[in-house]
Formats: structure tokens, C-alpha cells, sequence
């Protein structure tokens, strides 16, 4: 017998019970072809591009849900940075390249677009300039265009202008949707070491060191690893270390099976599996319920930190062990409006923004879908962004800031985003300032482990 009755119902409640899925497939292209000192030829050339790679890309995802029985939630695509490819035309605003994407992956029944994005972790280039500038109204006039900036990496340093910039685009991108709680930054992540394979919105983007196109996929499971848990009540922390890897083990070989039969209908190269727990609003499908079952009251108490460092450790591993294609981010996601259990300790005040960045130390990426008040001064947002990029930088991982300061709102409100991205209450940023800080700029020097050559 090829499976036992045991391990059939197994993989059944994976799926009905314990929210298993697909979180994304996301297919990368290369736009370095569609360069032109036309913006209106290069976004024709983009538009074009799109169509062809991945217009099946909706009814291969809907095949292989039919076929093999596994849900996948979202489709998506990335693309190279809009300010590589936009820099050669004669534009000045690069909002409409996000229109044009946002139209054709309309069109496509594609979820998201990732790639409206620069790369300025040194400095900047014009184009670099003029797709951040653009941000705030290519958001606000999209539904399904992320945006990036990577303005830090353990190689560069911390590109201080950058940051300081950064918090006055996110306070202008959250005022042009304030009718919508400031929902367009949700669409917009700043990074340190930004990896250039990773499926998940709003941060992948289809780096200049990929191929031509390549299919990723991220995976999510974190009912499964609490589900487990739940049975292994009382055992040490050796043994639910080995039970997490396993478990972890059996959702990436599944997002192998998907990955790679996804990219062979495709016709193009599998990249990579992103293997992060990625949470949603609903009960049970939550990262902080993973804390607390290994026995915290509530997420963000004494031990949390380390609790959360155990399970991005053994999900890695157990990953790793299953794939020889794990990258992207692969881990554990703390978004706090994406995650009934964070948002339940935010309210219970175990879970703060203080706390949350030291969790940010060893998890996946960082301060991810946090809600500030609105008169948060861009100072501000600019100093908890180089906060979180100075964790990323020293301790050479990936980090990242998606803050929304809504609009109207002040610490205790409610913020509601919708669907996948939830609602989450209005978190207390300090009163003091960090003006005089920012206002130096410049750029803090990457740090003397970076020299490894």
C-alpha cells in the first residue's frame, strides 16, 4: 500500500480542517526587453509581455486546484523594478506604468501585480526618484499594483535619505486613501535586503538577476502546525521542535507538487518554494495561536520571542529538508491585521510596537500590516522603518515595514482593510520625537561582518 488509511486522513484534514493552501503562485517576468525611451512604447511592450507569459496563468491555477484537490488562493505576477525599466523613457510621473499593469492583470483575473518598485539601498538614481515621487497616486489610482523599496541591505548600509523620504510617501499614499482607512499602504512594503524571488504582496518583485520567467509559489499552514501541537500537549520543547520540522516537512512537499507541475503547464523554469506561515483573519489560521499553544497565555508575553524564534528555525528546516528550492522569505509572517491572534493580544495589551520589533528579530520579515494613528508624524514612521532596517542589516536577514497611519484614527480605533488583509486596531506609537534624528540623513555604514570578500 503506497499511503496508509491514517496518512489519506492526514492530508484530508490538512486541507478541510486546519486551512492548508497555496497561498500564492506567482509567475516572474523579466521587462528588461520592454525598455524604450517611449514610455508609451515600453507600457505598450509591458502590456504585451504580460499577455503572453501569463495569460494562462488563472486557468492553470484553476486546473490544478480541480485536479489535485488543493486550494489556491491567489495568482499573481512580478515583475523587474518599474524604475529599471521606466528610467530610458521620457517620463517624469511613472503612475501610468502602474495603470497599465493594473488594467492587463485586470483583465487576466490576476490578483496582484508586484514590481512597482526601486532598489536604492545606496542611492538613488532619477528614476529611482521618480517612481517613489509616483507611489502615492499609482496606489491610489490601482486596485492591484504593490509597491516595493529596498532601502537598506547588510552589503550597503542603510540609505538614510531614503528612509526619510520613505516616511513622507507613506503618510501622503495612506491621505489618498483615507476614504478607505489608508488601505493604499497596504500595498506598500519597505525593505532591507529585499530577496529578488519572493511570491508574496506586497514585496515580490522579479529581481534583475532572475531569468526571463520562472514560476514561485509560497505556501501556508499555520492551522496545520498548531493542529499538531494541540496533540502533543505537555512534551518538551526538543519534541515539538522535531514535530514542527515534519509538519513543516509535509506542506512543503506539497507546494513542490504544485510548484513545479504549475510551471511545467506553464513552460517555464520553477524557482523557488517560499515556505512561510502566512496568516489570515479567520480563527485558527494564525501564527500567534502557534505561540500559544506551546504555552504562552497570550502572544507578545515573556517568551514569546523565543517561542517565535523556535518555529521560523524548525519551519526553515523542515522546509529545507524537503526541497532543494526553498527561498524567498520562508518563516513565520506576524502581520498583525492579517492574524486573529495578534490582533486578540494587541487589544489584551501583550503585544505592543516595542514588542513587536523584537520579535521582528527572528521571524521572517518585521513590522507587517500595523496600524498607526493618523497625525503620526512622518519623522516618526521614518525612524521605526530605520529601526527595523537596522535589524535586518546587522543581523543579515530580510525585514521589512508595511505601516499604515490611518487617517482620522487614533490609538484604540479600529481600522478595517478587508478580505485577506483584515482589520486591526490603531496601535500607540511614542510621543517623544525623532526629527532631529532623520534630518541627518546621509547613510549609516553597513556593518564590519559585511566585508566578506
Amino acid at each position: 500500500m503506497l499511503f496508509t488509511p491514517f496518512e489519506i486522513q492526514e492530508t484530508l484534514d490538512m486541507f478541510l480542517k486546519f486551512k492548508l493552501d497555496i497561498r500564492a503562485i506567482t509567475l516572474g517576468i523579466s521587462l528588461l526587453d520592454c525598455v524604450s525611451p517611449s514610455g508609451k512604447e515600453s507600457r505598450r511592450k509591458i502590456r504585451d509581455k504580460i499577455l503572453s507569459v501569463a495569460g494562462k496563468l488563472v486557468s492553470t491555477g484553476r486546473d490544478i486546484e480541480t485536479e489535485y484537490g488543493i486550494p489556491i488562493i491567489n495568482r499573481r505576477v512580478s515583475l523587474t523594478p518599474i524604475a529599471i525599466v521606466a528610467s530610458a523613457s521620457d517620463d517624469e510621473d511613472y503612475t501610468p506604468y502602474a495603470q497599465t499593469i493594473d488594467q492587463t492583470v485586470s483583465e487576466l483575473g490576476i490578483d496582484f501585480a508586484g514590481g512597482f518598485s526601486a532598489l536604492v539601498q545606496k542611492d538613488f538614481s532619477s528614476g529611482d526618484r521618480k517612481l517613489i515621487a509616483s507611489i502615492p497616486r499609482a496606489l491610489s489610482l490601482t486596485e492591484r499594483v504593490c509597491s516595493s523599496v529596498n532601502v537598506a541591505s547588510t552589503r550597503s548600509g542603510i540609505n538614510m535619505n531614503a528612509v526619510g523620504l520613505m516616511g513622507e510617501i507613506i503618510k501622503k499614499t495612506a491621505e489618498a486613501s483615507a476614504a478607505r482607512d489608508g488601505i493604499g499602504c497596504a500595498k506598500l512594503v519597505v525593505f532591507c535586503n529585499a530577496p529578488e524571488d519572493n511570491p508574496f504582496m506586497a514585496g515580490a518583485f522579479h529581481g534583475p538577476g532572475e531569468g526571463e520567467a520562472c514560476l514561485n509559489v509560497g505556501v501556508s499552514g499555520p492551522g496545520v502546525i498548531k493542529a499538531a501541537l494541540e496533540s502533543h500537549q505537555g512534551e518538551s520543547f526538543d519534541q515539538i521542535a522535531d514535530l514542527i520540522k515534519k509538519t513543516a516537512f509535509k506542506i512543503t512537499r506539497m507546494g513542490q507538487l504544485v510548484g513545479m507541475e504549475a510551471a511545467r503547464r506553464l513552460g517555464v523554469p520553477f524557482g523557488i518554494l517560499d515556505l512561510s506561515l502566512a496568516p489570515t483573519p479567520e480563527i485558527g489560521d494564525s501564527v500567534a495561536m502557534i505561540l500559544e499553544e506551546m504555552g504562552l497565555e497570550s502572544a507578545g508575553v515573556h517568551g514569546t520571542t523565543a517561542a517565535l524564534a523556535l518555529l521560523t528555525d524548525m519551519v526553515k528546516k523542515g522546509g529545507v529538508m524537503a526541497s532543494a528550492s526553498v527561498g524567498g522569505l520562508s518563516g513565520a509572517f506576524i502581520p498583525v491585521s492579517e492574524d486573529a491572534g495578534m490582533v486578540r493580544a494587541v487589544k489584551r495589551g501583550t503585544i505592543t510596537l516595542d514588542k513587536l520589533e523584537a520579535m521582528t528579530s527572528v521571524c521572517s520579515v518585521g513590522l507587517d500590516m500595523v496600524a498607526v494613528p493618523g497625525d503620526t508624524s512622518a519623522a516618526t514612521i521614518s525612524a521605526i522603518i530605520a529601526d527595523e532596517m537596522a535589524i535586518g542589516m546587522v543581523n543579515n536577514k530580510t525585514t521589512a515595514v508595511r505601516i499604515i497611519p490611518v487617517p482620522g484614527k487614533k490609538a484604540g480605533d479600529w481600522a478595517e482593510f478587508g478580505g485577506l488583509l483584515g482589520g486591526a486596531p490603531v496601535m500607540a506609537v511614542h510621543n517623544a520625537g525623532s526629527d532631529a534624528f532623520i534630518r541627518r540623513g546621509g547613510r549609516i555604514p553597513a556593518p564590519i561582518h559585511s566585508f566578506r570578500n
